[in-house]
């Protein structure tokens, strides 16, 4: 008989399987195995919220499986991913399996590595009930939260909405930041640039700063044309200069949060991407010469701690590729964020001796620029400072035997030693870096005006978010946790409350009014504070210290009796949205048609209901042609809302694809090239067999 080792994903129970060998078998859950159904409340709100657990629908023969292997197996060990999710998961199966949950049958991997695996091995433990309760006890609000105010949130505004209990906070920051950008008022202020050319015949910049009074804001066309006129034939001398030098310190290893915000702005991914890559680096990959490993540690955490021997090892490769004089004189520890869980390690790779360059053949091409980033991070971290040699210039400009005078400011640096910039830097949503090297200048020494150069400039509103800077924003307010991140985003662009532009996240008039309704009858739902302290609690409750039960009695008592009064005074009353508004008039009575969402989807309707119940569907063309027919190509919804295309001569033409059509047409026979699978270009029409790989602009992301 061997051992039964459980893991969540058959990927991964195939590298373990390979570490573990004879003795052992490593099954799948796939998971989740037992879930509150979806067709349900499912939570007993008068029996302490007791919630009603299911086989999750199409997995009976999975755990059918399962009981049948646990049986034959001599000891069963659950070694689901490690965290509050992966534990409700084990807990799920010890429950189901009828394993003791006084056993030490728990074991968790933060890497999955021959080490990291053994060192898992090692220490079995009991199933964590208090992980196991934070992670109920955030279902189950959740589950309260969406199926108690989406009805009343469908009612007031459109059919087939929901309201979620974090999503909602996100909406709000969203629409926030567009309320801000809306009541900005830019103001006028002006620049006032030099360039001069120095006694060595460098032309360089310099800023204006003031005049004799002190510092000086130019602020019109008027006051900067005044500073023109009195400069007119001033002699120009380098006052003060000031050399210095700065450090420059490395950013620490990756958190969850991080990793998502630098595979934005650098890798132009969107968070879910990132993290269902980052799952498969984590999960093992087979690399050759190597085998099946895993290439990261766990990619979900908050921490910024590296154990000793990933610090050791990653010390190695540096003095053996660029020397001693790149560490630092002592091992540097970044300070964590107050509110850290510290459960895990920073996201690094596993072997710090596995260069990206050597796995890449082994790699997609996303995981090798994943892999590599981390790779890059995680290095960079451990390395020395780097010294700039800065200088600061003061330029007086004087006319002769006048006493009133201007000054201007020259700043520059050089690079004295690379140290961590020579593997990596740190992007920013704005580059700020704007010194660059300035000539040898003497105190006394005369310059030579070459031109001013005034400009206008006007106060900018502050940016709409993008997917990286939301998640920092997240992350600063305490709202979700490192896992959550990615989910929330996808939620709510999905539920159309806010949608993509570019690269960044626009709120819909759906997502103003949902907004808008919960801020004045739900204020506590999108309120940023309370759901940082309900994060706070969960994490009380984790730690031992909180009686979940106890917190969703509290949250619970006062939720209830606010929906009760939202509903008593809202009574009738519907929120029309401009949206959903269309000029499309009605066959029967010549109203204008409005935008309804019902089970498969949305559909156009009559406004003057009940009186007048015309409906159709609602099409959204294309501009490409059917390969059978020639007719127009349509945008269609599945009854599972799945998106396909179709030709809007159906039932006649019964063309109808999964595959996105293109603006292109078929250089053989002129239809329209449809985009399949695979980064795959080709034409559909009977015969042809024309296709290609499709182009991509460089640093742009399907969305």
């Amino acid at each position: 008989m061997s051992k039964l080792v459980i893991v969540e994903s058959i990927s991964k129970a195939k590298v373990i399987k390979g570490f573990l060998g004879d003795g052992y078998e490593v099954m799948a859950s796939v998971g989740h195995v037992r879930d509150l159904p979806a067709s349900k409340l499912s939570v007993d709100v008068r029996n302490n919220f007791a919630p009603k657990y299911e086989i999750v629908k199409g997995k009976e023969k999975l755990v059918a499986e399962l009981k049948s292997a646990v049986k034959k197996s001599d000891g069963v060990l659950l070694a689901t991913d490690p965290d509050r999710e992966g534990e409700a998961i084990s807990w799920h199966l010890a429950t189901i399996l009828n394993l003791n949950l006084k056993d030490k049958n728990r074991v968790t991997f933060n890497e999955i590595t021959r080490s990291g695996i053994e060192k898992g091995m090692s220490a079995p433990r009991q199933v964590d009930l208090d992980m196991v309760n934070a992670q109920q006890a955030r279902r189950i609000l959740d589950r309260l939260v969406g199926y108690k105010l989406s009805p009343f949130v469908s009612q007031k505004i459109r059919r087939g909405l929901s309201a979620g209990r974090v999503q909602s906070v996100a909406v709000r920051l969203i629409v926030d930041k567009e309320n801000e950008i809306n009541a900005f008022v830019p103001e006028e202020y002006w620049s006032l640039d030099a360039k001069f050319t120095s006694s060595a015949r460098r032309v360089f910049s310099a800023a204006f700063a003031g005049d004799e009074t002190g510092k000086v804001k130019l602020v019109s066309e008027e006051q900067t044309k005044g500073y023109i006129e009195k400069l007119d034939g001033a002699v120009y001398t380098v006052g003060a200069v000031k050399k210095g030098t700065r450090k420059k310190s490395p950013a620490p290893p990756f958190t969850t949060s991080t990793m998502q915000q630098e595979a934005s702005r650098r890798l132009n991914f969107q968070s879910q991407r990132t993290m269902k890559i980052a799952q498969e680096l984590y999960e093992g990959i087979n690399i050759k010469g190597h085998g099946s490993m895993g290439l990261i540690t766990y990619m979900r955490t908050d921490s910024l701690r590296i154990s000793d021997q990933a610090r050791e090892q990653g010390n190695d490769y540096i003095k053996a590729t660029y020397g001693d004089k790149f560490l630092p004189e002592k091992p540097r520890y970044f300070k964590q964020r107050a509110n850290a869980q510290d459960g895990h390690e920073a996201v690094r790779p596993t072997n710090p001796a596995l260069t990206p360059a050597m796995v890449k053949d082994s790699l997609t091409t996303e995981q090798y620029k994943l892999y590599n980033l981390i790779w890059l991070r995680f290095m960079a971290s451990l390395m020395a400072d780097c010294i700039q040699n800065t200088v600061k210039a003061e330029i007086k400009a004087q006319k002769p035997g006048e006493e009133s005078y201007c000054t201007f400011t020259a700043t520059g640096y050089e690079v004295k030693f690379e140290g961590f910039t020579a593997l990596y830097e740190e992007t920013t949503e704005e580059d700020d870096e704007k010194d660059g090297k300035l000539p040898e200048l003497k105190s006394g020494e005369t310059l030579k005006l070459k031109e001013l150069v005034p400009g206008q400039h006007f106060t900018q509103a502050p940016p709409r978010y993008t997917e990286a800077s939301l998640i920092k924003a997240l992350e600063e307010n305490g709202v979700g946790r490192p896992s959550t991140y990615a989910t929330i985003i996808t939620t709510i662009i999905k539920r159309e409350y806010v949608k993509r532009s570019s690269k960044q996240l626009v709120p819909t008039e759906l997502g103003f009014a949902t907004t808008n309704l919960l801020g004045e009858r739900f204020p506590k739902i999108v309120n940023v504070k309370f759901t940082a302290q309900m994060e706070t609690t969960l994490d009380g409750v984790e730690e031992g210290k909180e009686d979940y039960v106890a917190m969703l009695h509290e949250f619970y008592g006062d939720f209830e009796k606010t929906l009760e009064k939202a509903k008593s005074d809202m009574q009738g009353v519907k929120i029309e949205l401009e949206e959903d508004k269309t000029d499309i008039p009605c066959d029967k009575c010549g109203a204008m048609m409005i935008i309804k969402t019902g089970r498969y989807g949305k559909f156009l309707a009559c406004p003057n209901y009940p009186s007048c119940k015309n409906a159709k569907p609602l099409v959204q063309e294309t501009n490409a042609t059917c390969p059978k027919c020639g007719g127009k190509i349509i945008e269609k919804r599945s009854r599972k809302g799945h998106t396909f295309f179709g030709c809007e001569a159906w039932p006649k033409c019964d063309f109808a694809t999964w595959d996105k059509p293109t603006n292109e047409a078929c250089p053989n026979c002129g239809k329209t090239l449809f985009k399949k699978r695979g980064g795959v270009v080709a034409c559909l029409a009977d015969g042809c067999g024309f296709e290609k790989k499709a182009s991509r602009k460089k640093g742009k992301e399907d969305e």
